[in-house]
C-alpha cells in the first residue's frame, strides 16, 4: 500500500474529489522519508540560481527507498508534489531525485538528466539491485 489514508479522507474520496492540500498532507504523513528528501531538494533549488537541485545519496534502508519509489512512480503522488512545490521532479536509479524549475523543463540540463545517456552515466555496480 502506498499511502496510509485516514478514514475521513477515504470517505470523501469515495463521494467526490479531495483537495490537493488534503492529498499532499496524506502523502507527507505516509511517506515521510520521501517528503523530506523532496523538500530538501526543493529548498536547495530555492536558494540557488541553477536550473535544478538534486539528491544522489542512497536511502539508508530499503523501506526508505520504497517510499521514494512509491512517491515518484505514482503519477498522482508525483503530480501532487510537483503542484505543491511548484517544480518538475525527475528520478534516476531508485534514489536520485531532482527538482527542476518549471522554466528549466526545456533546458539542456533537464533533457540530459532524463535522457538514456544521463541514466547510463548514473549507473554503478553497487546500484544494480536498487
Amino acid at each position: 500500500m502506498s499511502l496510509d489514508v485516514p478514514t475521513e479522507l477515504l470517505e470523501r474520496a469515495e463521494h467526490g474529489e479531495v483537495r490537493d492540500d488534503e492529498f499532499v498532507a496524506c502523502v507527507r504523513e505516509s511517506l515521510p522519508y520521501a517528503w523530506n528528501v523532496i523538500s530538501s531538494v526543493v529548498a536547495d533549488l530555492d536558494g540557488d540560481t541553477q536550473d535544478f537541485a538534486d539528491n544522489a545519496t542512497p536511502p539508508p534502508s530499503e523501506t526508505r527507498r520504497g517510499q521514494l519509489l512509491r512517491a515518484l512512480a505514482s503519477d498522482a503522488i508525483r503530480g501532487g508534489l510537483e503542484r505543491h512545490f511548484g517544480v518538475k521532479l525527475a528520478f534516476q536509479n531508485c534514489h536520485r531525485v531532482a527538482a527542476f524549475r518549471p522554466s528549466a523543463v526545456d533546458s539542456a540540463s533537464y533533457r540530459d538528466f532524463v535522457s538514456p545517456h544521463g541514466q547510463l552515466l548514473n549507473q554503478s555496480p553497487e546500484l544494480r539491485d536498487c
